[in-house]
């Protein structure tokens, strides 16, 4: 090269923010059970719209999530985040207690 031409800028390493990179799933529910060691689960409730009458039914399902220290109790409202697999039906992990 010669001394005219400059080399052109190198692009930076792109460096996420916080939460930017992690495109995981969250749902907020309810505890309703904690019989099981740091294991609860959790019933999350989708309103959707009926396919064909168009009427708001409600959905649940049931989520089995990591809870490592025990926070959560029976009746909590709580989040939970979507991880790589702990167990054969554990695929999520408690973020936060919302309320107790």
């Amino acid at each position: 090269m010669s001394e005219n031409q400059e080399a052109a800028p190198k692009k930076k390493d792109f460096v996420p923010s916080e939460g930017s990179a992690k495109n995981k799933k969250t749902r907020v529910g309810i505890v309703k059970s904690t019989s099981m060691e740091k294991t609860i689960v959790v019933e999350y409730t989708n309103r959707v719209p009926h396919p064909k009458f168009k009427k708001i039914v409600k959905q649940s399902k049931k989520f089995y999530a990591h809870d490592e220290k025990g926070e959560a109790a029976v009746g909590d409202k709580v989040r939970i985040e979507e991880t790589n697999p702990v167990s054969k039906l554990k695929r999520w992990k408690l973020v936060k207690v919302l309320t107790h």
